[in-house]
């Protein structure tokens, strides 16, 4: 089924134009507000979603990586991610581990097993847990000053991100020489 239907401002402006006020400049008003009409065609629910597919298939993915510029801001919300993440794998994985296993997992049996790792091992597995711990931490409260309305411009923005970095170091350093 086809139909016409008049959109935009036209309709509404040729009235305004032509009420019994305004009537010298007729002609003129009907030339530049000419009816501009669409035509819409009825197509049914399984047509419409072949159509809606195909249009979705010509989209890049988003974000499109082979057209944007790395930059610190999503990179740092993509490495969030990740060690929130991997922080949660860890808990969730040691708690159900602990739960099958007490005798296995308890404090005095985990604290015997590192004692008996080289310090290599030792200092390499802090790192490993110290690093997303650290940089986890400071970015939520890069977070909860963005929720503050804090840091919001681009170069605050930057700045606070150079500064979570900074502080992931220091912090993970720190933690590994404890």
């Amino acid at each position: 089924m086809m139909s016409a239907r008049a959109v935009g401002l036209g309709p509404a402006l040729r009235k305004a134009a032509f009420s019994q006020n305004i009537v010298r400049n007729q002609v003129a008003l009907r030339t530049i507000l000419a009816k501009r009409t669409i035509q819409t065609q009825s197509v049914s629910p399984a047509a419409g979603e072949e159509i809606l597919n195909s249009q979705r298939l010509k989209r890049p993915s988003s974000p499109h990586f082979t057209i944007y510029q790395p930059q610190i801001t999503w990179i740092g919300s993509i490495v969030n991610r990740v060690t929130g993440g991997a922080l949660s794998a860890l808990l969730y994985g040691f708690s159900i581990a602990y739960l099958i296993a007490p005798g296995t997992f308890d404090s005095t049996h985990v604290v015997e097993f590192v004692a008996g790792l080289p310090d290599y091992v030792k200092y390499s597995g802090k790192t490993i847990l110290a690093l997303p711990f650290a940089f986890h931490s400071w970015n939520g409260l890069r977070h909860l000053s963005w929720d503050m309305g804090k840091f919001l411009s681009l170069k605050g923005a930057y700045g606070s991100a150079y500064a979570v970095m900074g502080a992931t170091v220091v912090t993970t350093a720190a933690l590994v020489m404890m």
